[in-house]
């Protein structure tokens, strides 16, 4: 006998990156389509429309078709810890000293796949450099040193 599954399958990286542009484009436009979305992720617009009728029957966005679509309540907050995750890993890179370039690279190939602790303790790790910037540089030299 198979133990039935409660929870809900967490959003895969596509889910997660959909969800992530719509949030930029709602912020930044006030709205979002599909054209934008597709142009923003570099994929065709079939591509994004299916993606956004997924997105809408999970509950994460609401969708007109020809209209546009906003997120939900449920949608804001996925994206809004998707938001926090890569600017927590942004921020730890960049005080690395790593190129915004390559940043932006390592961010988009490891931030799907941080686990909820690790993330924690990245975060408290960029909280502890900022208010003790002399263990930052400290650590730079070390690193240089190496």
């Amino acid at each position: 006998m198979q133990a039935r599954r409660t929870a809900r399958r967490p959003p895969s990286d596509s889910t997660e990156d959909h969800l992530e542009r719509i949030a930029e484009l709602v912020q930044q436009k006030g709205y979002a389509r599909v054209t934008d979305v597709a142009e923003t992720l570099g994929l065709t617009r079939a591509t994004v429309s299916n993606m956004v009728r997924r997105l809408a029957a999970r509950g994460f966005l609401n969708y007109e078709r020809y209209r546009g679509f906003s997120l939900t309540a449920q949608g804001r907050a996925v994206a809004a810890r998707i938001k926090t995750r890569h600017e927590t890993v942004s921020e730890l890179l960049g005080m690395l000293g790593l190129r915004p370039e390559l940043v932006a690279a390592e961010v988009e190939d490891i931030e799907h796949h941080l686990r909820p602790q690790t993330l924690d303790t990245l975060s408290k790790l960029v909280r502890f450099w900022k208010r003790h910037p002399e263990q930052l540089q400290s650590f730079l030299r070390f690193a240089e040193e190496s």
